[in-house]
């Protein structure tokens, strides 16, 4: 495997710094299923998106458009799930949980008297 340096890149990226987000990009791709376009051989998943940047065989423009869609992407919530936490005011089963910690800490309450005795016994 010959070694990936910047300027192998750079004829393919603008600088730098869009090879680091761009190599990042497809490092995600790659650790998500994607096919590599260059033999894998036992590399990293980092020197492979390099090597893939390098050889110019990456759609540079589509990884660019990945790249931003990952930080625009927001979770969605539908009209039925909003609708619900609004009648209930909070899930039920946060609640039951809740009500589970409560209970345990009643249950492991400690009397000031017993906490003497403990730093006593500790302290000795």
């Amino acid at each position: 495997m010959a070694r990936i340096t910047n300027s192998d890149t750079l004829p393919f990226v603008e600088s730098r710094y869009e090879l680091g987000m761009l190599a990042s990009q497809r490092v995600r791709d790659l650790n998500g299923g994607a096919e590599p376009v260059v033999e894998k051989d036992d590399d990293k998943p980092t020197v492979v998106a390099l090597r893939e940047i390098a050889t110019g065989k990456l759609d540079i423009e589509n990884l660019r458009h990945e790249f931003i869609q990952s930080y625009k992407d927001t979770p969605t919530i539908t009209e039925d799930e909003e609708s619900l936490e609004i009648a209930n005011g909070e899930d039920p089963e946060l609640r039951e949980i809740d009500a589970e910690l409560e209970n345990t800490l009643v249950e492991d309450s400690v009397e000031p008297d017993e906490i003497e005795d403990i730093a006593e016994l500790s302290a000795e």
